[in-house]
């Protein structure tokens, strides 16, 4: 089975570079995969289905033309794109998969999550997270208009920025414990995640993290198939 997993491309109108090369890779590198995966970040935001994205625009019929040729899509939620609900997964093409998510590789049991998840030693971001994913925080949110929904999400990205500048790199980083916690409590061979923005494979005595790259001059990907699990770094030609 030859499966892809992608993460953290934040697809926005202000980078066309990332966009093009998504579209390379959908074009030239996913075809013939029985499976790809996107853990989540896809887009830099997502203010709700009814806003009319034009990078989705954009990369939906790439998509819906690797999922009509025989390639399953699923979606997980990151922190950046936690609102996007039936509508925008119909536009990708995509089934959604709650984290964390297990699958059988070719290189043995895997969990998939987005990764933000591990991040417990960074207190601060964990209360937001888990007020950002309350429903009625979200119902809330989605009742305003798309203008308030475009300033709030600007300004939630700003203090983002700000808090991230302020915060050393390991506070920033996945918890050990909760790494080996995921290990021990799912039996796992491999973790797959993005989140980070650390690309590399992390070697453990209960198996493997592989950390996906984050998209910005090249793109990154996770390979597996039944004679190679890889982590990928591409500039599109």
């Amino acid at each position: 089975m030859l499966c892809f997993f992608i993460s953290d491309l934040h697809l926005q109108q202000q980078r066309p570079d990332i966009t093009r090369a998504l579209l390379y890779f959908l074009e030239n590198i996913a075809p013939g995969a029985d499976e790809l995966y996107l853990l989540g970040d896809i887009f830099e935001a997502w203010i709700g289905d009814d806003y009319a994205d034009p990078v989705l625009a954009e990369i939906s019929p790439a998509l819906l033309e690797l999922k009509n040729t025989g390639t399953a899509i699923y979606f997980m939620h990151g922190n950046r794109d936690f609102l996007l609900q039936s509508k925008g997964a119909e536009k990708l093409g995509a089934k959604f998969l709650e984290a964390p998510h297990t699958l059988q590789l070719e290189q043995g049991t895997a969990v998939l999550l987005h990764g933000d998840e591990l991040c417990l030693d960074d207190t601060e971001y964990q209360t937001f997270r888990a007020q950002v994913r309350d429903s009625n925080w979200q119902a809330a949110f989605l009742s305003k208009t798309l203008e308030e929904r475009l300033a709030i999400a600007r300004q939630l990205r700003e203090t983002s920025r700000n808090a991230g500048a302020m915060k050393s790199e390991e506070i920033m980083d996945v918890t050990p414990a909760a790494v080996s916690k995921l290990f021990d409590e799912s039996g796992a061979d491999l973790i797959i995640h993005g989140h980070t923005h650390r690309p590399k494979r992390h070697t453990y005595p209960q198996g493997e993290r592989v950390v996906l790259g984050d998209w910005g001059t090249t793109g990154w990907y996770l390979v597996s198939d039944a004679n190679r699990l890889e982590l990928v770094e591409f500039s599109p030609t």
